[in-house]
């Protein structure tokens, strides 16, 4: 009885284990043995910063990455690694298109030159804007969602110019983790423990950092999320998307014994419409057990939706996350 007992489980474990691997299609990471970085020459504060043009991937499209390493980086020595959303923003306004930029090579300098944080690198893959959109959405609340209403916020988003044929925010982080991660593990004096990894971005980006630090906790110790756009398209009366957000947070935000999340928001320009969100953020956090160590979520009275904003503040979240 208890043999043929064993063989029903071992029968039933088998079977949920086929339908997640339907689920989750065995992908092979690319090969990125050939990747070579270039420097690139421009008016950055200190450090070097290298561009690899075309970062191969199974998961996604390839493109640019960016990888900022401090000056007086030494193999000598192991530092923790920060992964930045829309690479191209972050460090030089020449490329950018609003020609504003987040400055992250200088006030990550200043930092680790006044021993506020311990030593770090910045990896920053570039978003493809037509694919922006779709990579940054996180899936598995979308895919809760009827197939009316994501019918709706396509036809919605394509109407507004914002190609979302698909959310594939579920491959955007496994070229993250299991392409991109190896690979500067492999290449670059970093830890590679989780309490040294983290990942940052704003609007969609604080979106996909906080699916990222849920789908991956532990592969990443820290997010810092600004100016979260909440409402997952353009805003309106439907609180329909952020409610969504929040329930897949409820179930899946990582153990604060082990996390520190970090949101903030403004008041001017498309922040306008996420101070309302706060309070619900807050309540998620707290009821997991997250208090002022290990979490924030603060407002910014006057910041609007801009890299000038992110810049201005960006030494908090860095402080909160990476402090000595």
């Amino acid at each position: 009885m208890l043999k043929k007992l064993i063989i029903v489980v071992l029968g039933i474990v088998l079977l949920v284990a086929c339908q997640d691997d339907q689920k989750k299609p065995n992908i092979k990471p690319a090969d990125t043995s050939k990747v070579k970085p270039e420097t690139v020459e421009g008016d950055f504060s200190s450090g070097t910063l290298l561009r690899i043009d075309d970062f191969p991937s199974n998961f996604i499209p390839p493109r640019k990455v960016d990888i900022w390493l401090p000056e007086n980086y030494s193999k000598d020595k192991k530092y923790a690694v920060l992964y930045m959303h829309d690479g191209q923003m972050l460090f030089d306004s020449r490329i950018t298109w609003n020609h504003q930029e987040w400055m992250v090579d200088e006030i990550a300098t200043r930092l680790m030159n006044d021993s506020i944080t311990k030593d770090f690198i910045v990896v920053a893959p570039f978003n493809i804007n037509e694919l922006r959109h779709s990579e940054y959405f996180p899936q598995k609340p979308f895919e809760t969602l009827s197939e009316h209403t994501r019918d709706s916020l396509i036809v919605e988003a394509n109407k507004n110019n914002f190609k979302f044929d698909s959310v594939t925010s579920n491959n955007y982080l496994s070229f993250i983790v299991e392409e991109l991660k190896p690979y500067i593990d492999a290449n670059y004096s970093v830890l590679t423990d989780k309490d040294n990894t983290f990942v940052a971005g704003s609007s969609m980006g604080g979106l996909i950092s906080m699916y990222a630090i849920c789908e991956y906790p532990k592969v990443f110790g820290g997010a810092a999320c600004l100016s979260t756009h909440w409402p997952g398209g353009n805003p309106n009366d439907s609180d329909l998307l952020a409610n969504t957000f929040f329930e897949y947070m409820t179930k899946e935000v990582p153990s604060p014994k082990n996390h520190k999340i970090y949101f903030d928001y403004g008041t001017e320009t498309l922040d306008k419409f996420y101070p309302k969100y706060a309070k619900q953020v807050s309540s998620i956090l707290e009821e997991k057990g997250y208090d002022d160590t290990n979490y924030k979520n603060l407002k910014f009275q006057g910041a609007d939706h801009s890299e000038i904003s992110w810049q201005k503040r960006l030494d908090i979240p860095l402080t909160f996350l990476l402090k000595r």
